[in-house]
């Protein structure tokens, strides 16, 4: 991507003062500059604290086989930032990118400047994809909640349907004391006008908060649906294992209740189980190829101990035994689960050059320690030719990047 087409989603948040945050104030002032949000335009919101990638690309999926244009809005990317804003599954392409910076170009530098905070680059992101979906007009917008709801640029765009993945402890002390509390900002992106709210199984206090939050936000009108254990219906010939299921689930669910909001027809078997068929899921337990070895590389963006175990054991059922563990966890994550589920095995810990990520809690001793730029595909060659990478999505887009993995298109929509 061309410098000055990165530096407009970035300049502010690389220019952020200590403890200045984000700015939904600003953010909203944009959107309403670029004429923002369009109401003829549903909007499909997926917030979580996990998963939220994988129930916005099955949602996006079933909309478009059901004939929709769609448009997607994700965070972050895999390779190229362009992968954040997609139509039917595919990234715009840099020609795309490059017209939506310049609207937003012009309207940022009518701003005021404040000091309260600044525009994030998710939310510029977000900003640029309402944008496209207007210009193309697309039928149907899902957008991908960053780490908030409603704190996040996802609130200006008031959502027709929301899908809640698994909420957890992620985040704690940032959005909330307690998962109650955090279930509570995620879920706030619910408004008077939201039609259905889906939600993966919770614990009883989500539950309570969630269920609470989105009564008070709809008048009492819509009651949170809960994915049943028996799951949404869909074969599991057509969902991904692993603890990407309920998520995916969660997008399916979501997806049909928005095509009922919208009064258009469930997608044909055929044409659903073909467009499904198709859907790509990068660095979600996903196996590639090191150019130039014969090693092969399983990437998952798994971040706490029940992901770690899932990951390993999916490895170690595929190759029987693991050569090499790449790892990257900065100081929010779950480290100590990471320790004990990874045992013995020879693990190479991976330092991100982020400035808002830490690297600062204790390793093991046996770990080696490495920098982000030092990552090669000739290093994970000589880690071995079974080597898991488990961590961060910024990390594992890095991996993906090295493998060279085709991240450009997520589902190819049946019939379109």
């Amino acid at each position: 991507m061309a410098s000055g087409t990165e530096d407009t989603f970035f300049r502010e948040w690389h220019r952020r003062v200590p403890g200045q945050g984000r700015s939904l104030e600003r953010a909203r002032s944009l959107a309403g500059r670029l004429g923002l949000p369009d109401p003829n335009r549903p909007v499909l919101t997926i917030v979580g604290s996990k998963g939220k990638g994988t129930a916005a690309t099955y949602a996006s999926a079933v909309l478009a086989a059901a004939g929709l244009r769609v448009g997607t809005v994700t965070s972050p990317a895999y390779r190229s930032n362009r992968e954040r804003i997609r139509v039917d599954g595919r990234a715009i392409s840099e020609e795309e990118l490059s017209r939506l910076v310049d609207k937003l170009r012009g309207d940022m530098r009518r701003l005021p400047r404040r000091r309260d905070g600044y525009l994030s680059p998710s939310g510029l992101f977000l900003l640029a994809g309402a944008l496209n979906a207007r210009d193309a007009d697309l039928d149907v917008l899902v957008l991908e909640a960053g780490m908030g709801g409603r704190s996040d640029e996802v609130a200006l765009f008031p959502a027709t349907v929301v899908g809640i993945t698994p909420i957890f402890r992620e985040h704690l002390g940032v959005l909330g004391t307690t998962p109650a509390e955090i279930a509570q900002e995620k879920a706030g992106v619910a408004v008077a006008d939201t039609r259905a709210v889906v939600s993966a199984p919770q614990s009883d206090d989500v539950n309570v908060a969630l269920a609470q939050t989105v009564r008070e936000a709809t008048g009492v009108g819509v009651e949170v649906e809960t994915l049943p254990d028996t799951g949404s219906g869909l074969p599991r010939s057509l969902v991904p294992g692993g603890l990407t299921r309920i998520s995916a689930e969660i997008g399916y669910l979501a997806a049909l209740r928005m095509l009922t909001a919208c009064a258009v027809d469930a997608p044909d078997t055929e044409r659903l189980r073909a467009t499904l068929a198709s859907i790509s899921l990068p660095g979600r337990l996903s196996w590639h190829g090191v150019p130039g070895s014969a090693a092969m590389l399983l990437a998952d963006s798994a971040i706490d101990r029940s992901g770690f175990a899932v990951a390993l054991t999916t490895a170690r059922a595929h190759w029987h035994t693991i050569d090499h563990a790449v790892v990257c966890l900065p100081d929010h994550k779950d480290m100590e689960g990471a320790i004990i589920e990874l045992g013995d095995l020879p693990v190479t810990f991976v330092r991100l050059p982020h400035d808002h990520l830490h690297f600062t809690r204790p390793l093991p001793e046996a770990w080696n320690v490495i920098d982000a730029a030092d990552l090669t595909p000739a290093l994970l060659a000589g880690l071995g030719d079974r080597v898991v990478a488990l961590g961060t999505v910024y990390f594992i887009g890095r991996l993906l990047d090295l493998v060279e993995a085709d991240t450009e298109r997520l589902f190819a929509p049946s019939g379109h």
